[in-house]
């Protein structure tokens, strides 16, 4: 009859030893991506390099020349740069651009939130009033500003001397300190409702229990509108500011066809001053301006997304 000896003391206490050591966890390998995603990212990123990088490139490239945009050229440095920063014209369209985008910003989030508490509210006709303050975004922009052309400069007149408004019997397009004031206008008109979808599901995800445990508590709806609403919904008051500012800063169609920048150089922006100097024989010089506006641009973005990733929202 076979018998087992006991375990040593050494034994028992290496054995111990080696149940009180934790199990050594290795890390999963990294699985390599499979190579025929690379096939399919390879088009895209084909496609972006010839008609964005390539181009953006070579535009940095002719800001350092005096290419007049034909003929014969010659590098000229950073001269176009340092005629830029003096330049009256360009600074003039700097300043109209932010303050435009920043005055148009706040009117469209005002606006489109107001009119997203007001189509979220139980009223009748809900469903075909939000088909009609849709209708804006889906015309084109140049359209919407030869209409507006008109309006502003015979219609609202007309309207303006037979009240005996004598203000506005003057188009606003035609003073250089009140245009920009219809550039605004248009282009809110116009932008209001991209940003009345996104209140919209911001205002469809807040709970209901929310809002009947506020009134159950005696809160009126103004103090559910600033202790409910408006936080629940700051981040998609956000991603309208980022995504309004983007599109505001290359503003160019409606204000050709309301005001073609003027009066002289009153509402002219950094992108139409760009596209203008390209056929007037400032080629080099507006791709200059054109490689500021874009560093610009993304310091902006930058700026935008450090202030999103603090907020925690996610675009």
């Amino acid at each position: 009859m076979a018998t087992t000896s006991a375990p040593s003391p050494r034994g028992r206490a290496a054995s111990r030893a080696r149940e009180d050591v934790p199990a050594v966890r290795t890390r999963p390998a990294r699985r390599r991506p499979d190579r025929v995603s690379y096939l399919f990212l390879l088009p895209a990123v084909v496609l972006f390099t010839v008609f964005i990088t390539l181009p953006a490139l070579a535009g940095a490239v002719i800001s350092l020349t005096d290419y007049v945009g034909f003929g014969e050229w010659r590098f000229i440095g950073l001269a176009n740069y340092a005629v830029l920063f003096t330049d009256p014209n360009v600074l003039q369209s700097y300043g109209f651009t932010i303050g435009f985008s920043i005055v148009t910003v706040v009117l469209v989030n005002v606006v489109a939130l107001v009119l997203a508490l007001g189509l979220n509210a139980r009223i009748k006709l809900k469903t075909a009033l939000r088909g009609v303050f849709f209708l804006p975004m889906v015309v084109s922009g140049i359209v919407i500003a030869f209409v507006f052309n008109y309006l502003f400069s015979t219609s609202l007149p007309a309207l303006a001397s037979t009240l005996g408004l004598t203000g506005l019997e003057q188009s606003l397009l035609a003073d250089p300190d009140l245009a920009w004031i219809a550039v605004v206008l248009v282009t809110a008109w116009q932008a209001v409702p991209s940003a009345l979808i996104i209140y919209l599901a911001g205002l469809l995800a807040v709970p209901e229990d929310v809002y009947e445990a506020a009134a159950l508590d005696g809160a009126t709806a103004w103090r559910q509108f600033w202790g409910i609403t408006l936080p629940l919904v700051s981040g998609y008051v956000v991603i309208n500011t980022v995504l309004g500012f983007k599109n505001f800063l290359n503003a160019y169609d409606i204000i050709v066809g309301l005001t073609d920048g003027g009066p002289g150089t009153a509402t002219r922006s950094v992108a139409m001053t760009i596209f203008t100097g390209f056929t007037s024989g400032d080629y080099a010089y507006q791709m200059a301006n054109a490689v500021i506006f874009f560093v610009l641009t993304v310091v902006i973005s930058v700026l935008q997304l450090q202030i999103i990733r603090r907020r925690g929202v996610s675009l």
